[in-house]
């Protein structure tokens, strides 16, 4: 008896994980703009979700089981947003500002086959170098490490832009040309 209550346990845990995870990158993707790809997870969303809740609801007289529902739901989302962090989807645009007003900062970023837009600006203490730099997501932390190799006190900030249109770079991007 006391076999089958733990398989159970595990078994609802394991469903959740699973169940919590597709859910996640269900949502990222319906974010990103991968409605069809959302809407293919979601089918198979629905049906992990149908087995592990009838599995509580059969067995809701015992609370392990209702606990192992309830941590499997914890721990999917971390495995979700764990596997959303591998798929790395979309873009990432950073904008760094260096006082090093003279470094040839873009120009190394551009070599390195990052899109990079810069311009005079002011800050408190005088003139400063802004630069705009975007990337896929899959290569932000390359591109945060190469900021800081270059320029270490650079000021770094950095946002997912909902919209990309025109520009030479995003053409070779989308064309699978960047250099990494």
């Amino acid at each position: 008896m006391l076999e089958n209550s733990l398989v159970m346990v595990v078994i609802i845990f394991i469903i959740n994980v699973i169940y919590v995870s597709f859910f996640t990158i269900r949502m990222i993707l319906t974010l990103k703009g991968y409605r069809y790809v959302a809407a293919v997870v979601s089918m198979v969303e629905i049906v992990i979700y149908v087995v592990g809740l009838g599995l509580v609801l059969d067995n809701l007289n015992q609370i392990q089981n209702l606990i192992a529902y309830a941590v499997g739901y914890g721990t999917g989302v971390i495995v979700g947003t764990k596997i959303e962090e591998k798929m790395a989807l979309g873009y990432i645009t950073v904008n760094v500002i260096t006082k090093e007003y003279d470094r040839d900062l873009p120009k190394q970023l551009r070599d390195k086959g990052y899109g990079v837009t810069s311009w005079a600006a002011q800050g408190l203490e005088g003139e400063r170098m802004a630069l705009q730099v975007l990337t896929p997501r899959k290569y932000e932390l390359k591109l945060y490490q190469l900021i800081k190799e270059l320029d270490p006190k650079a000021f770094i900030i950095a946002y997912e832009p909902k919209t990309i249109y025109g520009g030479f770079w995003v053409k070779s991007v989308k064309k699978g040309k960047l250099p990494h």
